[in-house]
């Protein structure tokens, strides 16, 4: 019986690897100057490539170290490349893709998570986070902002705004600093820039220097427990 067991085990195990190694190719929209086009958005192990059948000029492949930017949420997915736009004076060229299909994210998330680094711009909140606390806020967005749930978990930060609203996940690893000014407010910065969120509870300062010390660790700088938190920003 154990062996039954251990040999049912490691099928299960194989099959999830080789599922994690598959294509996943989906039916999107580009959306571009000219009504936009429809075709096929397909992620590899170890690139991006979109098809477009009836204009077939417009299809392109990305290899994933060729890709600045790219953001994945419900709606959409962006790419921002290195390739210059001449009509916007040398701006880098950015792709957009709508009309996903509903599962896209969702599968799309976890396939990035482990090819890209901090480049990839979760916009979606991960629905297998395990929260070590959780706290309600609100994601401040331009002049307006989304209201949901923080969750802080072993190696992530997510903002969770549920279906209406503009969630995001951040990994440890992609957040250069957090900052609190005060017991209702923290910042998260990453490649975006600084993300500002609203606490509608106090966040507790043992919970606030542990977070801090962990993303401090995260980029290699040794934290004492004496440390002034807010006195040694993660460069």
């Amino acid at each position: 019986m154990a062996f039954r067991s251990q040999a049912a085990t490691i099928l299960i195990l194989l099959g999830a690897s080789f599922s994690d190694a598959q294509d996943l190719t989906f039916p999107v929209r580009h959306d571009h100057l000219h009504k936009g086009g429809s075709g096929t958005l397909t992620f590899t192990q170890d690139n991006v490539s979109w098809e477009e059948p009836k204009k077939p000029g417009h299809s392109r492949t990305w290899m994933y170290a060729e890709i600045q930017r790219l953001e994945l949420a419900p709606d959409h997915v962006r790419i921002l490349t290195y390739e210059d736009a001449r009509w916007q004076l040398g701006r880098d060229r950015e792709y957009r893709f709508d009309d996903l299909p509903k599962d896209l994210a969702a599968r799309v998330h976890p396939f990035l998570t482990v090819r890209l680094d901090q480049r990839y711009l979760a916009h979606l909140a991960d629905p297998s986070v395990t929260p070590v606390w959780e706290v309600p806020a609100k994601l401040l967005l331009g002049r307006s902002g989304s209201n949901g749930t923080l969750n802080v978990t072993a190696d992530q930060i997510v903002f969770d705004a549920g279906m209406s609203g503009e969630s995001r996940t951040w990994k440890f690893s992609d957040v250069t600093n957090v900052n609190s000014s005060d017991p209702f407010e923290l910042t998260i910065s990453t490649i975006e820039g600084e993300n500002r969120v609203q606490l509608k509870a106090p966040l507790a300062e043992d919970r606030y220097q542990a977070l801090w010390r962990t993303i401090a660790q995260f980029h290699g700088l040794k934290v004492f427990e004496s440390a002034v938190v807010h006195e040694h920003p993660v460069p």
